[in-house]
């Protein structure tokens, strides 16, 4: 009885632990070097989803306008009731205004800004979050690969205030493993390395052929989804970063972590069953990563169902220590890979609290997890009522 339920455990987990290895191996594997090449940059907007972010936005303008290379700073002030759009014209941004209360969400207002900035002539458009900071030379990295005939780019999304509490601090390790080792790991196996929805670039062609109507809460792996159905191949430019802020507060967090994992399981149920057909069937095997990245649980229950596997006494015990050493193998391959330091190995130390923390948003999940789940805004460190 102990056997076939430990079985059962390592069967849940077995998607995800295949990708894991897959993705940890090919991400400590030398990068492919970025494409040089001498075609013209394509004409670019930078498009900046906001929602009531009057508190952050204009930096985030300012750090745009900053990058190397020319482009222009559009941000979409999304049914806003303060005053983020004066604050973005004053920063020196476009701002568009989008006014619809029955079409909330990331996904409605980037397709609206999409459409219109492609009817100008826009080559392509990349996205940041109204939260966030890049490098200097974001653009220019991004620009080079679509130049050189990329479909889609994706640049390492990793976190702005690291040091703000132990959860910015582990949030960063677990954002060095997802959104850099995993990515880099896809890259070096030739595979599309992903949409994060934060820090990414569509051409124009891809745009049209794919428009972004992506409506769930987990918008950007809605879409990516669609596009590896299409045969197109997202880029990650590991050369170039864009920082998010990430909450420093329970309460704040939980609600991200409700929408993003929430969301993914969503996607897992509605879309997990037709890509196994595609694969397995259809013999379509270059979805099978996809699917498998879609089977990957949150890291934190995919420990939870290999520590009880490991837990009970079975012959299949020695499979399930073996499932953990690989997350460990993974998350000290994403430090690796992502700068990490003393400071996020010693954080590691709380990540059982976290575990039992995360135990306590089953509920939010769940509501995250239906199809009538609305988008809820993360509030910020620095709103006034934070």
């Amino acid at each position: 009885m102990l056997d076939a339920l430990v079985l059962l455990l390592l069967f849940a987990c077995l998607p995800g632990s295949v990708e894991l290895l897959l993705l940890s191996l090919g991400g400590l594997l030398p990068a492919r070097p970025a494409p040089r090449g001498t075609a013209p940059h394509p004409r670019l907007a930078v498009v900046v989803p906001a929602h009531d972010e009057a508190s952050g936005i204009a930096a985030c303008v300012a750090s745009l306008q900053a990058c190397e290379g020319s482009h222009d700073v559009v941000v979409i002030a999304d049914n806003c009731s303060d005053d983020t759009a004066q604050l973005a014209e004053a920063a020196g941004a476009r701002v568009l205004v989008r006014h619809d209360e029955n079409r909330r969400g990331k996904g409605w207002a980037l397709d609206f800004a999409f459409r219109q900035l492609l009817d100008e002539g826009y080559e392509a458009l990349a996205v940041v979050d109204a939260d966030s900071r890049v490098d200097p030379d974001f653009v220019r990295c991004l620009c080079e690969r679509l130049a050189c005939g990329a479909d889609a780019v994706q640049a390492r999304y990793q976190v702005l205030n690291p040091d703000g509490s132990l959860r910015t601090r582990l949030m960063s390790v677990a954002f060095m493993a997802f959104n850099v080792l995993r990515p880099r790991g896809r890259a070096r196996w030739g595979l599309s390395a992903g949409i994060l929805g934060n820090g990414f670039a569509l051409s124009a062609d891809t745009l049209r052929a794919i428009p972004y109507e992506a409506r769930s809460v987990v918008e950007d792996l809605e879409y990516h989804l669609r596009l590896v159905r299409a045969k197109r191949r997202v880029e990650f430019a590991d050369e170039t970063c864009v920082f998010g802020e990430m909450p420093e507060g329970g309460s704040a967090s939980g609600t991200q972590r409700a929408r993003w994992e929430g969301g993914r399981l969503r996607m897992m149920r509605e879309t997990a069953p037709s890509l196994s057909r595609e694969v397995f069937l259809r013999g379509r095997w270059s979805l099978l990563e996809p699917l498998l990245e879609l089977l990957l649980l949150p890291l934190s229950q995919h420990v939870m169902l290999l520590a009880v596997a490991a837990a009970l006494p079975s012959a299949w015990r020695p499979a399930a220590l073996a499932g953990l050493a690989l997350v460990g193998l993974h998350v000290l391959a994403g430090l690796r890979v992502g700068g990490g330091g003393w400071r996020d190995l010693g954080a590691l130390a709380s990540a059982p609290l976290y575990v039992i923390w995360k135990l306590t948003l089953a509920k939010a999940l769940a509501r995250a997890s239906t199809d009538s789940a609305d988008w809820v805004r993360t509030a910020r460190n620095d709103d006034p009522a934070t």
